[in-house]
């Protein structure tokens, strides 16, 4: 053992003969406290992360074409599947609607239409069934799911002139009216009520009267409890058209069609669980008037971080200003940039902790220079150099740091395993997810142990600095 090292393991030790002096533990827990706090929250952070970036991608393509209308886009699933690092693309069609069952009503519910063939190879739907299967997904009850044009000589809803309005209810009759009025001569024989009230035994779901094999439908687990559905259910699907719309120059309700649920999911992620249903593209199609057509195209890479690179080779291989091609992150640009500077601010407070324990190790360091004043000067008044007591210092304060970030690298290690064992629970209406997520990472390990090592070697520099620097007769003539 060399002389320095030696005086320097002599003074981290208790004058009463004890393992370490009571100054020197309060620095070592000081910097152990720091770290292990730092550590922690930068595992939590990251795994609030990485849960958001996997619940995103797992109902998302890595890079989205988008086009307005979207006809073509058989022609672009063939040419976009032809480059490198993309593992699948799908189309997609989604469109907000509002949802019945038994009573109960969701609005703004997202209703994505998907080419059952192709979604495995895009989305992580199939993992996230919990209930029921997919099977059924791909059959379309009735062969073509648009509904056939109405024949010419089809009923209209054509009100009865304005003079006799306040005589009877609206009347459905055939295109081809007699002349004149068809209010009978001294008016109706009763009225209506104005609210459109059926007796009890009439109420009853829109589904019971429907026969045959219905269309097959996804719903988030959250959605399923808000409607209280479960696999076989049939739950009404409405488009949000308000009244009647004119179409091609008709008049036409809104679209209402029954499905049946066949499946469950759980995406983990609320905003998503309670909002987003699946079903046939050719089932979603045929809820507006635009034929083939879709919202976009999704598209898997086999490395999300470079998902912006392939984007720019999509959009150079369709060469047309036309299409709009976005990755995840520009899609979700909001969310996942608060994240990251929720943990950058994160790290930069807690790495406070750190830096004010580093005080405590120059209040240990200059309180033992003040007090080994005598004993300073003794040795180098026995030929020790000035680099010699120099590095006496240095190892104390490696020392304090060794013993300090190891201890709260050990201990944000347990806490974090402690976490994930126990699982603590979130509400997912606030939190998006129903669990404390995190996830632990060597770099984040490694980056606040060297923070730490660093905070502790620069805080040591001054008490060293001016060890080295006393003269042995300024010592002995105080």
């Amino acid at each position: 053992m060399g002389f320095a090292l030696g005086l320097a393991l002599r003074y981290l030790r208790s004058r009463k003969g004890g393992f370490i002096s009571l100054s020197t533990l309060f620095a070592v827990i000081g910097v152990a406290l720091g770290t292990a706090a730092l550590v922690a929250v930068m595992s939590v952070t990251g795994g609030f992360r990485a849960q958001f970036q996997k619940k995103v991608l797992g109902v998302n393509g890595h890079v989205i074409v988008l086009r307005s209308p979207f006809g073509d886009y058989r022609s672009v699933l063939s040419r976009v599947s032809g480059i490198p690092d993309v593992l699948g693309v799908s189309p997609f069609l989604i469109n907000p609607m509002m949802l019945t069952h038994g009573g109960r009503t969701v609005t703004g519910v997202t209703v994505k239409g998907v080419d059952p063939s192709r979604v495995s190879t895009v989305l992580d739907l199939p993992e996230q069934i919990v209930e029921g299967s997919l099977e059924r997904l791909s059959a379309s009850p009735g062969g073509d799911a648009k509904p056939p044009p109405p024949p010419e000589d089809a009923a209209l809803l054509v009100p009865p002139p304005a003079s006799d309005r306040d005589a009877g209810p609206t009347a459905r009759i055939a295109v081809d009216l007699p002349a004149g009025s068809i209010v009978p001569e001294g008016g109706y024989a009763s009225v209506l009520p104005d609210d459109d009230l059926l007796p009890d035994e009439l109420e009853s779901d829109p589904c019971r009267s429907h026969t045959g094999e219905l269309p097959g439908i996804v719903v988030g687990l959250a959605l399923s409890e808000q409607l209280r559905l479960h696999v076989g259910s049939c739950v009404q699907v409405t488009s949000p058209t308000i009244g009647f719309s004119f179409i091609g120059g008709e008049m036409r309700p809104p679209v209402a069609k029954p499905f049946e649920v066949i499946g469950v999911f759980h995406a983990g992620f609320e905003q998503y669980d309670a909002k987003f249903a699946y079903t046939n593209l050719t089932e979603a199609q045929a809820f507006y008037s635009d034929g083939d057509s879709v919202t976009g195209v999704e598209i898997k890479v086999a490395d999300v971080d470079r998902a912006r690179e392939i984007a720019l080779r999509v959009n150079e291989e369709l060469g047309d200003k036309l299409y709009t091609v976005i990755d995840w992150m520009e899609l979700n640009n909001g969310l996942f940039t608060a994240l990251r500077i929720q943990q950058l601010l994160m790290s930069l407070v807690l790495g406070l902790i750190i830096l004010v324990a580093t005080f405590t190790v120059v209040g240990t360091l200059a309180m033992l220079v003040l007090s080994k004043k005598k004993e300073i000067a003794a040795v180098k008044a026995m030929g020790a150099s000035d680099a010699q007591v120099l590095r006496v210092f240095l190892y104390q304060g490696i020392f304090i740091g060794l013993a300090g970030t190891s201890g709260g690298l050990s201990v944000g290690y347990v806490a974090c395993r402690w976490i994930l064992t126990r699982g603590f629970p979130l509400d997912p209406k606030v939190y998006f997810i129903d669990h404390l997520p995190v996830l632990l990472r060597l770099q984040e390990f490694v980056i606040t142990g060297a923070f730490a090592m660093v905070a502790c070697l620069l805080a040591t520099l001054w008490p060293a600095l001016h060890a080295a620097r006393q003269r042995p007769v300024d010592a002995f003539r105080g």
